[in-house]
């Protein structure tokens, strides 16, 4: 067969090619010399804020992280958190860190700006605790044991939307790992100082694109990936709820098949800091708010919300308060069974 084909070139063992420049190599690499280092991160662009009372970053930023590997979110041992988002500006990196009575947040790429704009919201600025009067003992010494507790405002409806959606009907197990996967897979790498460990969650044309087959390894059923699919196609409207008022954000995301009250409360307690949002549909809810309020194990959601009606305005800070507060039932029935269909 000696001369039917081309003989095959030589690589070369300089990584020099043309010109200087670097010569690519099989698989589409570039022949990189060893021992260069590589360029340091850009300095990332700086806000200070001082909060006009205590502040806690874990109680307040805690809601927004996806399990303890959530590839968006990060706490590094010196107290600082760490979120990559997809802003309408761009994929942005943001690093939170509490120095006294200062708050210092540091931001990478081209979401920097609009992150660091909206540092005070995130940490709970345009919340209200005053406006909170505990009515019972358990809540009243809950809030009292943690006074940094704010509710937080992202500004960002999708990345709270897709996670929950996620968490419909399934355990929280299930849930986190559906999100791990999925982000690492079809996000991005996080602008910044960050190692290759975080990520910034797909844009709605990249979810739209994921196959089936990956929803499927990832352990989202159809149901659940069919939800995702319908709500990313109105991306723009959706976020457009950011600036509506919690209730009426809640009944533009209901609009969309596959979302109810429990999928769009959850979504405004982050993206809005919606104080009255109290979620409803909850498998373990009612019954720790029955419980730690009236000693029923067995409420349902009428019951809670006929509890939380003292605190009509402010149901979902009363809820926060009551799951804080440690008073929960004992476990009688093992927990819901894992499911995992991407071993089918």
């Amino acid at each position: 067969m000696a001369g039917r084909f081309a003989p095959r070139p030589t690589l070369p063992h300089s990584p020099e090619g043309v010109g200087g420049a670097p010569m690519p190599v099989r698989g589409g690499q570039v022949a990189v010399p060893g021992g260069v280092p590589r360029p340091a991160p850009a300095p990332g662009r700086v806000r200070t804020w001082v909060p006009d009372g205590p502040l806690d970053l874990g109680l307040v930023l805690g809601p927004l992280r996806r399990g303890p590997a959530d590839p968006t979110f990060r706490t590094t041992p010196d107290g600082s958190v760490w979120r990559a988002s997809l802003t309408p500006a761009g994929p942005g990196t943001l690093r939170v860190a509490a120095r006294g009575a200062e708050v210092r947040g540091e931001a990478w790429g081209p979401g920097a700006e609009w992150l660091l704009d909206r540092l005070p919201e995130l940490l709970g600025a345009a919340d209200d605790p005053a406006a909170f009067e505990p009515r019972h003992r358990l809540v009243a010494v809950a809030r009292h044991r943690r006074p940094g507790l704010r509710l937080t405002r992202t500004g960002l409806v999708l990345e709270s939307l897709i996670p929950s959606v996620l968490e419909q009907k399934v355990t929280t197990d299930e849930a986190y790992r559906a999100w791990r996967l999925l982000v690492r897979k079809f996000g991005e790498p996080a602008p910044g100082p960050v190692d290759g460990r975080m990520f910034v969650m797909p844009a709605p044309r990249t979810w739209a694109l994921v196959p089936s087959w990956e929803w499927h390894r990832a352990g989202v059923d159809d149901k659940r990936a069919s939800t995702v699919l319908r709500a990313v196609r109105v991306a723009a409207r959706l976020e457009e709820a950011a600036g509506m008022q919690p209730g009426d954000a809640q009944a533009r995301l209901e609009l969309v098949p596959g979302i109810g009250p429990w999928t769009s409360a959850e979504t405004v307690q982050r993206s809005h800091g919606a104080p009255d949002a109290v979620t409803v549909g909850d498998l373990h809810l009612p019954g720790i708010v029955g419980w730690a309020l009236a000693g029923d194990r067995h409420a349902d959601d009428a019951v809670m919300l006929k509890l939380l009606e003292p605190y009509a305005g402010q149901r979902h800070r009363a809820a926060r308060l009551i799951l804080l507060g440690g008073r929960t039932p004992a476990r009688r029935a093992p927990k819901m069974p894992r499911w995992d269909i991407g071993r089918l």
